[in-house]
C-alpha cells in the first residue's frame, strides 16, 4: 500500500517539486477563462423545420410512428408528399402545415402524453437528430456560450419541439400546444398552430414574463411566414432563407446564413418524378421499421 510521505521525510527536491506542481496547476486554472453571467435580458429565438432541422419535424416524427403501427402506409405518403413539396420549394404551405399537423392530431387521439413523449424521444434519435443543421447548432452554442437563454419557437408540436430542445442542450421550446385531459390526448389543439403572427404573440409573451429586451434579442428563421418574429428583434437573422424571405432581408439589409449543402441546388430544380422516388423510399423505409418493431 501506498503511502503518502510525510512533509518532514520529503527532500529539498521533493518539496520544490510539489510547490512548483501546484503553483503551475493554479496558474492554469487562472488562464481558463471563465463562463460570461448569464445575461437576463437578451435572448434567441430559433425556428426549427429547414432553419435547426433539414425538413419537417413532424414528418420524421410520423415516419417514427408509422414504424410502430399508429398507423398505415397510405396515411406515411400522405405526410411524405408534403414532406417532398416542402423541401422542394423551401417555404411552408400554411394549409399543408395545418392540415399535416391536425392529421397528427388525430392519430395521437385518446393515447397517453407520456407515451408519446417517450416515442418521441425514441424517433429524435432515429430520425432528427442527423437532420440537425451543425451550422445553425453552432449559432445556437454561440448565443449560450454569451449566456444568453435560446428557444425554440416552432408549429411543431410542443412536447416534440421541447424533446428537440433538451437534446440540444437549449433553454426551452414554445410549440403548438393540443389539448390533454387526464393525461390522454383529446386530439384537438389548444388555439391555431403556432405559425406566423402566433410565433410573434408567443415570442413577445414570453418577452415579457421574462424581462427580456427585445432590440437585444435575435431571431433565426427560414420562411417569409415567419417575418412578424423576425421583425419584433434587433438582430433578424434568416438562415435558409426561402426566395422570398431571402428577398425582404436583403432590403432590410439582415444578415444571411445558409447552411445546406448539396440540397440547396437539388431543391428547386429536382424533377417531380425523383421526389416521389424519394417519397417511395422514404416510405419503404418506414414500412420496413414497421416489420422490425411488429417482429420485435
Amino acid at each position: 500500500m501506498w503511502l503518502r510521505p510525510h512533509k518532514d521525510d520529503m527532500t529539498a527536491a521533493d518539496a520544490a517539486a510539489a510547490d512548483a506542481a501546484a503553483t503551475a496547476a493554479l496558474k492554469a486554472a487562472a488562464e481558463v477563462a471563465p463562463k460570461p453571467p448569464p445575461d437576463p435580458t437578451a435572448a434567441a429565438f430559433f425556428d426549427v423545420d429547414n432553419t435547426m432541422m433539414a425538413g419537417a419535424s413532424i414528418f420524421y416524427f410520423a415516419r417514427g410512428l408509422a414504424a410502430r403501427d399508429f398507423f398505415d402506409s397510405r396515411d406515411l405518403l400522405k405526410f411524405g408528399w408534403q414532406h417532398v413539396s416542402y423541401r422542394l420549394r423551401g417555404m411552408e404551405d400554411p394549409n399543408g402545415m395545418h392540415n399535416a399537423k391536425e392529421a397528427a392530431l388525430a392519430f395521437v387521439a385518446g393515447r397517453e402524453v407520456s407515451e408519446i413523449v417517450r416515442y418521441g424521444e425514441e424517433i429524435y434519435d432515429e430520425r432528427m437528430a442527423e437532420q440537425i443543421y451543425s451550422g445553425t447548432l453552432a449559432l445556437a452554442q454561440q448565443h449560450l456560450d454569451a449566456g444568453h437563454r435560446v428557444w425554440l419557437v416552432t408549429a411543431t408540436p410542443v412536447e416534440l419541439a421541447s424533446i428537440i430542445a433538451r437534446r440540444l442542450g437549449l433553454t426551452g421550446a414554445l410549440g403548438t400546444v393540443s389539448e390533454v385531459v387526464d393525461g390522454r390526448y383529446t386530439g384537438h389543439l389548444v388555439g391555431d398552430p403556432l405559425h406566423g403572427p402566433g410565433k410573434a404573440a408567443a415570442v413577445r409573451a414570453l418577452a415579457d414574463r421574462e424581462h427580456l429586451d427585445l432590440t437585444r434579442c435575435w431571431a433565426y428563421s427560414d420562411s417569409i411566414n415567419d417575418l412578424p418574429m423576425l421583425s419584433m428583434v434587433g438582430n433578424p437573422v434568416a438562415v435558409n432563407p426561402d426566395p422570398d424571405l431571402k428577398s425582404a432581408a436583403r432590403d432590410r439589409d439582415w444578415t444571411i446564413k445558409d447552411f445546406r449543402t448539396a440540397r440547396k441546388a437539388a431543391k428547386v430544380g429536382i424533377p417531380t418524378a425523383a421526389g416521389l422516388g424519394a417519397l417511395a423510399g422514404g416510405v419503404a423505409a418506414g414500412m420496413a421499421l414497421k416489420r422490425r418493431y411488429g417482429e420485435a
